[in-house]
């Protein structure tokens, strides 16, 4: 028998992220432009490394995630922020100026061509 909030299911990773898009083809094809995360449907799946992923239901009220009706958030964890705000913005790929600095990390933002807001997210050099 578990205590509370003890579960014996462990889960070791995210398998997975699916969403609904207007235009599921072309989206996956930016993705996999600017953030290399390949569709299956174009080989093999996307291996992230490994590293801390944050798990964390926020209120339904929230204005962090930019639209009120986004219902999630995707964070991308990244080495250097700086060079990937530099590659996007190149790209044309739309930026939010606001910056954030943390002692668990640098945080900066960005939009998928559905108005996606997308978190970017350097943590602090071990």
């Amino acid at each position: 028998m578990t205590s509370a909030g003890e579960s014996t299911t462990r889960i070791s990773g995210i398998g997975g992220i699916f969403f609904r898009s207007k235009d599921p083809e072309a989206l996956a094809e930016w993705y996999e432009t600017h953030f290399g995360i390949s569709r299956v449907a174009a080989g093999p799946p996307w291996t992230q490394e490994a590293g801390m992923t944050v798990f964390s239901p926020f209120p339904s009220d929230t204005d962090y995630f930019g639209r009120m009706d986004q219902p999630f958030m995707l964070n991308f964890r990244l080495d250097d922020l700086d060079a990937a705000l530099a590659a996007l913005g190149e790209a044309g790929v739309r930026i939010d100026e606001t910056r954030m600095d943390e002692e668990y990390g640098r945080f900066a933002w960005v939009y998928d061509p559905e108005d996606n807001k997308i978190e970017l997210w350097q943590p602090p050099a071990v």
